[in-house]
């Protein structure tokens, strides 16, 4: 079955093989040059100076993780869809205090919307979904993290968890604090590990929360400590640490920029096709480079529309949460390539017809 779903995503077979390597001793020299050459390779990828930390455990941890270590006084939580609306609960259950800023599903956030809630100054944190799956909505990162600089006080805390290496991302210049990802996205490994980016500013707030807040798995200045060392807090997911080397070697064999004009260019090619026969979901100007998220307008049956599709070979993805029947999804992101989304294309041409 090859996978069109936002997560997980088409996985290559030596990817899939770099993983089935023999295990290496987590407290070695070897497992040692190992994180230090990933994370290094990271840091390329973000374009960051600071601090890639490598984190077992799925990205939503890390999303629990941002607000417990990070929000000393009061977090913004900026909800466009479910996975910003879940940030929000997130945070609502740490018992961390919030406030929502919300905007109807489709829509994205402008710099404006942004700067008009953090002008109270009552929040020392700020949380965005860069690209919303549920809807297809990719948020204007750089612009509304320009503003974010403007407040000295609040820490930018990003979910990136569809978007890392697929679309551009400039942590230290942009002035990102804390950026999560998980792997089975555009970094194209099977799911069950992390990738968090963190500035200096975030980690001396972290020493400012109580550790009862911070917690224990994911406490950042645990994550920082043993980082120094080339380790991990806990026993890594080796395997997972060998797929993203190969990833890393394969980013850069095709070129960053290379990687995300792929992207951007695959985006296209979806969305040209299917505008005109179904509507987009996200408004002008919000369009993802890493999935798209379709309405309806043609009225065919979704449900059959998927099941003959996956007859076929093809996992594509249904509307989620409150777009469940009512709209559909195709990622483009990862190891997919202009001849993957060519045959996906072609094949839905002839479901749609025997529909």
């Amino acid at each position: 079955m090859k996978l069109f779903i936002p997560g997980p995503t088409h996985v290559e077979q030596d990817v899939l093989n770099a993983m089935a390597q023999y295990p290496v001793g987590h407290r070695t020299h070897a497992y040692r040059e190992l994180h230090n050459e990933v994370r290094e390779g990271i840091k390329d990828v973000l374009m960051t100076k600071q601090n890639v930390m490598l984190v077992t455990s799925s990205a939503t941890g890390l999303l629990e993780a941002g607000v417990r270590n990070l929000v000393g006084k009061r977090v913004l939580n900026l909800v466009c869809g479910a996975f910003s609306q879940r940030q929000a609960d997130i945070t609502k259950e740490c018992d961390i205090p919030q406030d929502t800023l919300s905007v109807p599903w489709g829509d994205g956030f402008t710099p404006k919307q942004v700067d008009e809630a953090l002008k109270n100054g009552d929040y020392d944190a700020v949380t965005l979904v860069h690209n919303e799956t549920s809807t297809g909505v990719m948020n204007p990162l750089k612009e509304i993290a320009q503003i974010v600089q403007k407040y000295d006080d609040v820490l930018f805390i990003v979910d990136a968890v569809s978007s890392m290496s697929g679309v551009e991302i400039k942590m230290d210049e942009w002035g990102i604090d804390f950026i999560v990802a998980s792997v089975q996205k555009a970094w194209a490994l099977p799911p069950g590990f992390a990738i968090l980016g963190l500035s200096d500013k975030a980690l001396e707030r972290a020493k400012l929360i109580p550790q009862s807040q911070r917690g224990h798995y994911f406490d950042i200045l645990k994550l920082a400590k043993a980082d120094a060392k080339n380790e991990t807090p806990i026993t890594p997911s080796i395997p997972h640490i060998y797929g993203l080397k190969l990833r890393l070697q394969k980013i850069r064999e095709e070129g960053l920029y290379a990687r995300f004009n792929r992207h951007h260019e695959m985006a296209n090619k979806v969305r040209n096709w299917g505008k005109a026969r179904f509507g987009l979901y996200a408004k002008d100007g919000f369009a993802s480079d890493t999935l798209t998220c379709f309405t309806n307008d043609c009225g065919i049956d979704l449900d059959a529309f998927g099941k003959a599709m996956e007859s076929r070979g093809f996992l594509i993805s249904g509307g989620y949460g409150d777009l469940k029947g009512k709209t559909f999804r195709i990622a483009h992101l990862g190891a997919l390539h202009h001849e993957d989304i060519d045959e996906l294309i072609a094949v839905m041409d002839e479901v749609l017809i025997e529909l």
